[in-house]
């Protein structure tokens, strides 16, 4: 299927790996040209070549830490012309209330939560004077189901969750669409590095962090690819009258007993 997104500018954020990488993929095989960004600069190197070998589109990279406000504004004035905002980049640790500072908390909150909503507001602008656009959130399914083992994540992803929806229902005043994604326990790094904690929390044995994921639907996590195939849909014309909408894509879980 044409998702007929040929030669559109996209920018991802945390784009050298996981579901970042798995997006830059899957929209470069719908022939878009691509702004990959995240910390790690030989991360993105081998990210960019990756996808300059099987794919014939411009890719540029910035290595930055977008958890700087200058380095979100640096970022905005070097790459001005973007149709489509992909807010990625985040990482904000599990523990319960008594396991994360507050600087740590902060320090979280100002890559993912302040990140997205930064970002937004320096794209937006440009977005709605050409009357073009999206903007998509990659979020989280603990904004929707909390739990106190994650709950600095979980608090950041209900914000990011009312951001989007808040704004998606004006933006199509001005021709723009804003959408977000939901992904549960997703197939990277992360999801391992997340585990470990609540392993550590529950069992006193990090190493046991894999029976921290049984049970979960289909019997298995959700691929990266599988959020990016539906984030390139979400960005598409195909999906043209979606906006304020954030899709929760965790294989039903929220609705079991």
């Amino acid at each position: 299927m044409d998702m007929r997104l040929t030669g559109r500018r996209v920018l991802v954020t945390g784009g050298s790996k996981g579901i970042g990488l798995a997006c830059a993929e899957a929209f470069a095989a719908e022939g878009c040209d691509l702004v990959l960004v995240s910390r790690q600069a030989e991360s993105l190197e081998r990210a960019v070549a990756a996808i300059r070998a099987r794919h014939q589109v411009n890719v540029t990279f910035h290595a930055a830490d977008l958890a700087d406000a200058a380095a979100r504004e640096r970022l905005a004035e070097a790459e001005p012309a973007v149709d489509v905002l992909v807010n990625n980049a985040g990482a904000i640790p599990g523990g319960g209330i008594d396991k994360i500072s507050l600087a740590r908390w902060q320090e979280a909150w100002q890559l993912k939560v302040f990140g997205y909503i930064h970002l937004t507001q320096l794209y937006l602008p440009v977005m709605q004077a050409r009357r073009s656009g999206v903007v998509l959130n990659i979020i989280g399914m603990a904004g929707r189901s909390p739990r106190a083992d994650y709950i600095c994540g979980a608090a950041g992803n209900a914000a990011l969750i009312a951001f989007t929806n808040a704004l998606g229902g004006a933006s199509p005043a001005q021709g723009v669409r804003v959408l977000g994604i939901n992904p549960a326990a997703t197939r990277t790094d992360r999801i391992v590095t997340l585990a470990r904690t609540r392993a550590r929390d529950r069992f006193g044995d990090e190493e046991r962090w894999e029976e921290t994921l049984e049970g979960l639907p289909f019997g298995r996590p959700a691929e990266p690819e599988e959020i990016a195939s539906l984030a390139v849909f979400l960005a598409s014309p195909a999906a043209g009258y979606l906006s304020g909408t954030v899709v929760d894509a965790d294989g039903g879980g929220q609705f079991r007993g």
